[in-house]
């Protein structure tokens, strides 16, 4: 469930990308737009993307983080138990050995 939890965060992370990179676009075309309402509300979208950024940004940071903990905990594991570790990959191994084998 944590796997699924991360991809959809990836995924989260990608779409609110190509959104803060459009509101960017949108803001560049609009830019010669005149008018005092025209101009607040670009201020206003820009210190929001400015904000969304950062917050991004930070999300991307923890991700990081956490996929490096995970790493280590499976190292650490894989260090104190050596035996299990190899055992539970032949067992794997051969479970995918037989699936292939039956096609």
């Amino acid at each position: 469930m944590t796997e699924t939890a991360d991809v959809s965060k990836e995924k989260l992370i990608a779409d609110f990308k190509v959104v803060v990179a459009d509101a960017e676009e949108l803001l560049r075309a609009t830019a010669s737009q005149a008018g005092d309402k025209a101009a607040d509300l670009r201020a206003k979208v820009q210190s929001r993307l400015a904000d969304a950024k950062v917050k991004l940004a930070d999300a991307e940071a923890v991700m990081i983080d956490r996929a490096k903990q995970v790493g280590r905990a499976a190292d650490d594991y894989v260090h104190d138990n050596p035996w299990r570790s190899v055992g539970v990959a032949a067992g794997i191994g051969f479970v995918i050995g037989l699936l292939i084998g039956r096609r």
